[in-house]
């Protein structure tokens, strides 16, 4: 069913950025923003060709280290407002973009419900040409300071697997800014990067160009998916379309020697309603750990999507959204 509700422009008024998008779109010629790399024309995938074209770049204070400034950050803006109703803000997976959300994301518009996809520091589509920290800690505090500027009410925050140990590690910190989590195939209890923060920055960089590598993106695709040959290296070339940013190997290596998360003591701490999430052929993390997850969190239900392997909100999206509608509205208990 498609959403009724009128729709209003999201806080705060966002006709500059509306403007500044055409502009974009009429420079490009094809629809696109851009900023986006020029690979994003090969998609094939039409809901990732369609998100891609809403992609925008707001800016986000940010003060960490010795970084002073904006930092012109690229999320899905929502078109539906609801000031009555909890907003959902959607976190991606490790070295991930917004256009993870590809097929889930107009089916929560449809929904009725008011949807950010957000591209966390130092993953997606950001303007990071002048590079700020891209430790744990930043990514934090420039989710934080999007909320603060952007969303301004507790949000419904999304995370998949390792989405879902930035959203355990904002909602600890911040927990005034949640309402409610949903924390998908969690990957929750990892001890962060571990001796690769040792490595010599040298070591780093050649590390770094290997994760970047087509093959190894393509053998991630396969164990997170089980879909067609040609439709795997199309999404293999959507999940490796960001590390085509200029500034991607920097802020990769910046996050690989800060030692990432660590975030197994907050989980208890957590006594927000939870949503655990997982597939129910996941290769990737166990389902164990999401078991685990729903022990150790104080309030929390847990629902598993058949059908779908590590990214379900990918594979199964209307089981998917039907869930986080019912869970959004309290029909989840």
């Amino acid at each position: 069913m498609m959403c009724s509700l009128k729709m209003v422009s999201p806080r705060p008024p966002s006709n500059i950025f509306e403007r500044q998008r055409q502009r974009q779109i009429t420079a490009n010629g094809d629809g696109f923003p851009t900023f986006l790399p020029k690979e994003v024309k090969d998609i094939k995938d039409p809901f990732a060709r369609t998100l891609a074209q809403r992609i925008v770049r707001i800016p986000v204070p940010l003060q960490m280290g010795n970084f002073r400034g904006c930092v012109m950050s690229s999320c899905i803006k929502p078109i539906v407002q609801l000031p009555d109703k909890s907003p959902v803000v959607l976190l991606h997976c490790f070295d991930s973009s917004c256009l993870e959300w590809r097929r889930a994301y107009p089916l929560l518009e449809q929904a009725c419900l008011e949807t950010w996809a957000i591209d966390v520091l130092g993953w997606g589509f950001s303007d990071l040409q002048k590079l700020p920290p891209c430790d744990a800690a930043s990514k934090r505090h420039h989710l934080f300071e999007l909320w603060k500027t952007y969303i301004k009410r507790p949000m419904i925050l999304v995370g998949p697997s390792l989405g879902a140990t930035v959203a355990v590690d904002f909602t600890a910190t911040y927990p005034e800014a949640v309402d409610k989590l949903v924390l998908i195939n969690a990957n929750a209890y990892s001890e962060g990067t571990g001796a690769l923060k040792d490595l010599p920055k040298s070591i780093a960089y050649a590390g770094v160009k290997l994760l970047k590598s087509f093959p190894l993106r393509f053998l991630a695709n396969v164990l997170a998916f089980s879909s067609p040959l040609s439709e795997n290296i199309d999404w293999t070339n959507i999940g490796r379309l960001h590390c085509q940013m200029p500034w991607w190997e920097d802020a990769m290596v910046s996050f690989m020697i800060s030692g990432g998360y660590n975030v197994a003591s907050h989980i208890k701490l957590i006594n927000h309603k939870t949503l655990v999430v997982c597939s129910e052929n996941d290769q990737i993390v166990s389902n164990q750990l999401s078991v685990k997850l729903l022990c150790e969190l104080q309030n929390a239900v847990f629902r598993e999507v058949p059908d779908s392997g590590h990214l379900p909100h990918v594979e199964n999206p209307k089981q998917f959204v039907k869930l986080i509608s019912d869970f959004a509205s309290g029909k989840l208990n």
